[in-house]
């Protein structure tokens, strides 16, 4: 879900940009031999991945994101949860508590950029 409101390219070799459209499949040819992939949105970026075709001559990758919609849909509904919980009673902790999945996504798209876009194989 949240890889849809960024703007993912591909970049092969340092020189060739391809962006990736959203849910659909990018095909990429390559005429040299160990090409390195780096997927990007300008701020994040993976580690190069170097394809090497002595028996593959088809890699099929998926790009993913650190935060996944369940754990997206779950951080909300704990925020909603305990900001009705600090609604109704009142607690100073049930206030500061409905913050940490805010400061947990920040930590993830801020601080641990290297692994927010993740290239999986299929």
């Amino acid at each position: 879900m949240l890889l849809s409101f960024l703007k993912i390219r591909a970049i092969v070799n340092g020189r060739e940009i391809y962006p990736l459209p959203a849910n659909k499949p990018l095909v990429i040819d390559v005429n040299e031999n160990n090409p390195k992939v780096v997927i990007t949105d300008g701020y994040h970026h993976t580690r190069p991945v170097e394809l090497v075709y002595h028996h593959l001559h088809t890699y099929y990758f998926h790009v993913t994101c650190a935060i996944g919609d369940f754990q997206m849909v779950f951080g909300l509904l704990f925020i909603f949860l305990f900001y009705l919980l600090a609604l109704g009673t009142g607690f100073l902790a049930f206030k500061l508590i409905c913050f940490f999945p805010v400061l947990y996504f920040l930590y993830i798209y801020y601080i641990n950029r290297n692994e927010f876009i993740q290239l999986k194989a299929v």
